[in-house]
């Protein structure tokens, strides 16, 4: 985070002309919703706070209104919900001439069920606890020579990634679109979102980036600034990008893996280093891996968030279908990285590209606090090929996106973590999605029943 304040702010608007910014909430499935501000108005909200209309946290990402809320919908007429400007994550847009841009967050009532405020609650636990959290996000995500309308011509059907077949780690190909790689490394850059590296990945027009660490917080914010920038940079020049967690049943699903480790807040030392121990753990972390695995089959709505989540859990294309957790080994749900007190960490495996970064990220770092505080011993760790262990697992992951709401409705931890209310809400929006799904008649359904049945 910087140390910007409102003056700061207000004085970076009032030297543009015409004085005007742009602000922005995250919704419950991590869209970026917002309006530009002229700056007398922007100095109101700065100072006051403003309304937002608490319809985003009421429909899904089609702009639906979900039927089964309480905390709003037409019996409460959709007013307008408090929230709060935040100065500190101030960034400027390159591609709109410098344009500020300001993060919000929800308060007041709406604080329950905001998706940042979630998250934030769970880091302010584990201050209290003595620590500080540092988090990273990686994404894959699929890039197509197409438009929004092209696709939708399309059905979505026979579409043109940006270049063909299998070729991880090429040079080739980010040679050959090296305008788009220096673009969209260049713009992270300005906005604060700096790369640690950027790739292909095997498959079609796949791109891989890693996302620099930081306070977890600012780790969020960059996540879920991260999706919405490069689906910009791609449909400003006739492309479209994906985060869905697999698009197409014949490649592998779009990872969204999480890195995460805890400081000691006043020493800045590894809470998870510990030089004698094997595998370097500390007992903390042995008990926040602990507590990542006992709660991963409760909380895996907060982390695999849409129906299209549950296609890419399936053996054998690098998701896992169990909390299972190993010692470098990518393919168990959580894997334990080790070395050096610097490096050593977590990555929280079974989140895919399409996650909520907020959500995601308080549901991996609240799961491992409540394995401290309850010094939950995780199961031993799993050598070779997960895939092979998980049908012996009892640990095994919800199969569905309603099995998983009911599975996070019935959690006492997650209602103890994150609140009832969030709780509540949350999973209702999450049994809105599977049913909205259920409405639907597939292509599969189609070739299988049109004509035989």
């Amino acid at each position: 985070m910087t140390s910007t304040t409102a003056a700061d702010v207000l004085k970076q608007v009032n030297e543009r002309s015409p004085a005007y910014a742009k602000l922005g909430v995250f919704d419950m499935d991590g869209v970026f919703r917002g309006k530009y501000l002229g700056v007398d108005k922007l100095g109101s909200a700065l100072e006051k706070g403003f309304g937002f209309c608490d319809v985003v946290l009421g429909w899904d990402s089609s702009d639906q209104l979900i039927d089964n809320l309480t905390f709003t919908g037409w019996h409460t007429a959709y007013p307008d919900a408090e929230a709060r400007l935040l100065p500190e994550t101030l960034r400027t847009i390159p591609f709109e001439g410098g344009m500020p841009l300001i993060l919000g967050e929800f308060t007041g009532r709406a604080e329950a069920v905001c998706p940042r405020g979630i998250l934030r609650r769970v880091l302010d636990r584990a201050a209290r606890m003595g620590c500080k959290v540092k988090a990273a996000a990686e994404f894959e995500f699929f890039v197509f020579e197409e438009t929004p309308q092209s696709v939708r011509d399309k059905g979505y059907r026979n579409l043109k990634p940006i270049t063909p077949g299998n070729f991880g780690y090429s040079m080739l190909r980010s040679g050959v679109h090296a305008d788009f790689y220096q673009e969209l490394w260049a713009t992270c850059e300005q906005m604060r979102i700096e790369l640690e590296a950027l790739h292909t990945e095997t498959g079609p027009g796949v791109l891989e980036a890693a996302i620099r660490v930081d306070d977890a917080l600012e780790a969020a914010d960059k996540a879920a600034l991260f999706k919405t920038i490069v689906k910009i940079l791609a449909q400003r020049r006739g492309w479209m990008a994906t985060f869905m967690a697999k698009w197409s049943g014949d490649w592998p699903g779009q990872s969204g893996h999480l890195h995460m480790s805890l400081l000691d807040a006043e020493t800045g030392g590894s809470r998870f280093f510990a030089a004698d121990a094997p595998n370097h753990m500390s007992e903390a972390m042995r008990w926040f891996v602990g507590g990542q695995q006992a709660l991963m089959p409760e909380l895996l709505a907060m982390v695999s968030p849409t129906v299209n989540s549950y296609t890419r859990l399936v053996p054998g294309f690098w998701a896992p279908t169990a909390a299972t957790w190993g010692y470098e080994n990518r393919t168990c749900a959580l894997r334990v990285i080790g070395g050096s007190e610097k490096s050593q960490r977590v990555e929280y495996r079974v989140a895919a590209a399409d996650i909520n970064p907020y959500l995601a990220l308080a549901a991996a770092i609240g799961s491992g606090l409540w394995g401290i505080e309850n010094q939950v011993e995780p199961d031993e760790a799993i050598t070779g090929n997960a895939y092979e262990h998980q049908g012996e697992s009892e640990r095994g992951l919800p199969t569905t996106l309603w099995e998983a709401a009911q599975r996070l409705r019935g959690s006492d931890a997650a209602r103890e973590l994150f609140g009832s209310e969030f709780v509540d809400h949350y999973a209702a929006t999450r049994e809105w999605e599977e049913r909205e799904a259920r409405k639907a008649v597939t292509d599969w359904q189609l070739a299988r029943y049109f004509e035989i049945i």
